[in-house]
């Protein structure tokens, strides 16, 4: 039973990081900024952006932070926003 709880888990966290990658990817091409100019105005290198928008992998809450600011919102609105993309019974544990 743990193993599918855990397969389970891990399906929520890639959901979860599709979200939050749409989510960036949507507000930085609003700014009308390619990634290059865009890692290198708010400081966050460009491959790891690059991963992040194709929600490859996790991100730091600095990070979350910068990017929230980058995009003009406060983290917790930037949160809430990726809380919105995703179903309203999302939660990894069941």
């Amino acid at each position: 039973m743990q193993d599918a709880d855990f397969e389970e888990q891990k399906l929520k966290k890639k959901e979860l990081l599709k979200a939050f990658g749409a989510l960036v990817y949507t507000n930085r091409q609003k700014l009308n900024k390619g990634i290059n100019t865009f890692s290198y105005e708010y400081d966050i290198g460009n491959g790891l952006l690059s991963r992040l928008e194709k929600g490859l992998i996790d991100t730091k809450i600095t990070t979350l932070w910068k990017l929230s600011n980058a995009f003009g919102y406060k983290c917790s609105e930037f949160v809430k926003m990726i809380e919105d993309c995703l179903p309203e019974d999302f939660n990894f544990y069941n």
